[in-house]
């Protein structure tokens, strides 16, 4: 695969792009990998969101707005990029949100209108604080909260304390996200989490991802068009790519959402970058309406797991 054109065009992009174009398109050795890896503290996009932090640990000096760049989306696109998760920098933030954000219940909660931890951002802070190894029990809390809070259809829904009875798709893919990095460095309620995952599976697949469960229509359109970084939003892509990291069984159910990718796809084997979602940045890590190095690579390795015979 080292030969296609599609790959060599990948591997002319950031450091943040080639580590995971390596590790999952072309079966590197791990030394290779990391080598690439390890570049994004000093090159690339990595290196300039560290030199914007603030002396304090923060960024833009907030914890959770504005949105883009705050302290937690800041550190959300670092994991998204695989900074060294030992990163000095990155784990000062970290420590910022879990001491400013951890509330009585065990969520996070940023928000002084709220009495009660935030699911969306508490899915979110945890995939952050467990990727960059921060060891607390605060963090088995967390895990904790989420598991009382999935809702009866096996997804999560931020507004459940304002009467919400449906799972929604945004919150349930970062809860999601966050358990899984949490299962990897703590087992705390692990029995229990891997089923509060495989229902929450079972809620995306029964809406084949992102139809009503109903009418069988288009939950939102903008689900459908592939962005990065998705922030907190929920589309196909990012869904995808989650199911295709942890090598999930294959289902008929997925068959929509893997035929909108392959429709996406452009003819040259690329996809492009779709939508951004407005808000403020330090700077545009692609182009809107161009290829896009993100979406090519989280293409590919989804059609790599779906296309796998051996399972």
């Amino acid at each position: 695969m080292r030969g296609n054109k599609t790959i060599n065009w990948l591997l002319e992009g950031d450091p943040s792009v080639r580590w995971q174009v390596y590790l999952d398109l072309i079966d590197a050795d791990e030394e290779t990998v990391w080598q690439e890896r390890t570049k994004i503290a000093s090159e690339g996009w990595g290196a300039r969101l560290l030199k914007l932090q603030d002396p304090e640990g923060t960024w833009a000096n907030k914890l959770y707005s504005p949105k883009w760049t705050s302290t937690t989306y800041t550190l959300l696109l670092l994991r998204r990029l695989g900074l060294d998760p030992d990163n000095v920098q990155a784990q000062k933030g970290a420590f910022i949100l879990l001491d400013k954000g951890f509330y009585k219940d065990g969520g996070i909660n940023f928000f002084k209108s709220y009495q009660y931890g935030e699911t969306c951002v508490t899915g979110m802070v945890l995939s952050i604080l467990s990727y960059f190894n921060i060891q607390d029990k605060r963090l088995i809390s967390m895990a904790e909260h989420l598991l009382g809070q999935q809702m009866n259809d096996g997804g999560w829904n931020c507004e459940r304390p304002k009467g919400a009875t449906h799972g929604s798709f945004h919150t349930t893919i970062s809860v999601l996200e966050g358990l899984l990095e949490y299962l990897e460095k703590y087992t705390e309620f692990k029995e229990d989490i891997e089923k509060s995952r495989r229902d929450a599976m079972q809620f995306l697949l029964n809406h084949h991802l992102f139809r009503s469960h109903r009418t069988g229509e288009v939950v939102d359109p903008k689900m459908t068009r592939f962005s990065f970084p998705p922030r907190w939003r929920y589309d196909v892509m990012r869904s995808l790519d989650y199911f295709q990291k942890i090598n999930a069984p294959k289902d008929d159910r997925f068959s929509d959402a893997i035929d909108l990718l392959l429709r996406k796809r452009l003819p040259d084997g690329r996809w492009n970058l779709q939508q951004k979602h407005t808000g403020r940045v330090y700077f545009d890590i692609e182009k809107t309406g161009e290829p896009s190095r993100w979406n090519t690579l989280r293409g590919l390795r989804i059609l790599r797991w779906w296309e796998d015979k051996s399972q």
